[in-house]
């Protein structure tokens, strides 16, 4: 269920005198509001909420949070490696803290850092290259950055990386 679906339950309280809250808990919209606010008054604010909550939750989740990295690879596979790559499994994984992503050749499996899922998609698709470049050629030689060098925006993505402490220079 996505968060623009939550139900909410109103809690209301004398004690409550000026503010109305929300939070999300166990799957729904909290709002805690004065007892004197009337419904349709409540309402208008209850939106505004639940806006500014749907609006924060994208943002710690990233814009990218529910992007196919399956689907993602498939198609750069196609554009910059003739559909010729092979692996078992590419998915975002929470455990990396100082890379974007690895790759383990011998047993084909790919893992992107989800720390990249509030970067633009055009860095994430540099990451998903690099890393099905490194199925060829596991070290960062000449031969790997010759693969990885295919995706045009390679230098424009490792830039946006480094500024973001996620990329070491001339790795």
């Amino acid at each position: 269920m996505q968060i623009e679906d939550f139900p909410v339950e109103i809690v209301r309280s004398d004690k409550r005198v000026r503010t109305v809250s929300a939070s999300i808990r166990d799957g729904k919209i909290i709002v805690l509001a004065p007892s004197y606010i009337s419904q349709a008054e409540l309402d208008k604010i209850v939106a505004q909420l639940r806006h500014k909550l749907v609006r924060k939750h994208k943002r710690a989740n990233g814009q990218n949070g529910d992007l196919d990295l399956q689907t993602l690879a498939e198609a750069l596979n196609r554009e910059f490696f003739e559909g010729k790559l092979r692996w078992q499994s590419i998915r975002w994984v929470s455990n990396q803290n100082t890379r974007f992503g690895s790759c383990t050749p011998a047993e084909g499996t790919l893992r992107i850092s989800d720390r990249l899922k509030t970067t633009p998609l055009w860095v994430i698709k540099y990451v998903v290259v690099h890393e099905l470049a490194h199925l060829l050629e596991g070290n960062h030689g000449a031969r790997f950055w010759a693969l990885a060098n295919r995706y045009p925006l390679t230098e424009r993505a490792r830039g946006y990386l480094m500024a973001l402490g996620l990329e070491e220079d001339g790795s």
